[in-house]
């Protein structure tokens, strides 16, 4: 129960800090937008392109937990807790996507280095690099190191603060020294930072998806703290796996030692479920067996059927 309502208040801090920075990136944006064709600076173009993904990233996040609070129904057993990993799929493709573009427009740059309006350019850099510092300050309140939806939209305004430096940076290397290609080299350093942050939130959020292990679950540690409970002989067919962020599950057959009434095995499980939910899994579902199962060929099975006794599963 206090687990439930740690995850539900922690949800609801996430959801207000991406509903706060939403309303501050958009209408930054905007400025930014505008001041990128008026001074024709490609480093604030392509801040304010980040900044639009951005908006889209926080606006698509709240929708991810909105969905996220919908109930588990007869098609959706899990509810829409998922959305929220598809919603950081998208964040960090769309963070490629961005990078891959700035690459392209800084290459011409590069080649024809344009006439910029580096006074223009350098004020609102700095506002945008103000406005950038509080944002990553309100969603780093969040939960932005289980949370891969947050996470994601945190890295994209993390990738707007050093685009904004960059930025700030170009302005006053074309002031005082005249030079005209450090607006696209700005650009290319920011897209170098997106690409970075793109490709880890979009794989760690497959890898969600794939329902590989939680990073912060080691196997071999579950396996020991499951098999050293005294009634416990061996586990077998053992999956772990994130239903989404901070939400991890487990499913696995356990073989008992001798015939556990009712009670007992309720027991065994409350223990079981204890045990686990300190490492980190707050759902579990064991199916208890006998010495004798009948399932010798499967996936982390680890009993030797031949002798009887258990092995360790990376053998």
């Amino acid at each position: 129960m206090g687990h439930d309502h740690s995850h539900d208040h922690t949800h609801g801090a996430n959801k207000r800090a991406l509903l706060i920075s939403f309303i501050i990136i958009t209408a930054y944006m905007i400025v930014e937008v505008i001041g990128g064709l008026l001074t024709n600076s490609l480093a604030l173009l392509s801040d304010a392109g980040h900044m639009l993904s951005d908006a889209v990233s926080l606006g698509v996040g709240l929708l991810a937990f909105k969905f996220g609070e919908k109930v588990a129904s007869y098609q959706k057993t899990y509810g829409y807790k998922r959305f929220e990993i598809l919603a950081a799929v998208f964040n960090g493709v769309t963070l490629i996507a961005i990078s891959l573009y700035i690459f392209f427009e800084a290459y011409h740059r590069f080649m024809d280095p344009p006439e910029v309006a580096s006074t223009g350019m350098l004020i609102i850099a700095s506002i945008g690099l103000i406005v950038n510092i509080a944002v990553a300050w309100i969603l780093m309140r969040g939960d932005t190191e289980e949370n891969l939806n947050l996470r994601a939209a945190f890295l994209h305004v993390i990738g707007d603060l050093f685009g904004s430096v960059g930025a700030v940076t170009a302005a006053l290397l074309i002031m005082f020294f005249g030079w005209g290609w450090a607006d696209p080299l700005a650009s290319v350093l920011v897209a170098i930072l997106v690409l970075v942050s793109g490709w880890r939130v979009t794989k760690d959020a497959v890898h969600v998806l794939m329902e590989g292990t939680p990073k912060n679950v080691e196997l071999d540690d579950i396996i020991k703290t499951v098999e050293n409970i005294p009634e416990i002989i061996a586990i077998h067919d053992l999956h772990v796996w994130s239903i989404t962020s901070g939400q991890n599950a487990l499913s696995c057959h356990a073989v008992v030692n001798g015939n556990l009434s009712v009670h007992e095995s309720q027991q065994l499980l409350r223990t079981i479920e204890r045990e686990l939910e300190n490492k980190g899994i707050g759902h579990v579902t064991i199916q208890m067996e006998s010495e004798e199962h009948p399932h010798e060929d499967s996936l982390f099975c680890q009993i030797d059927h031949d002798t009887g006794t258990s092995y360790n599963h990376s053998n």
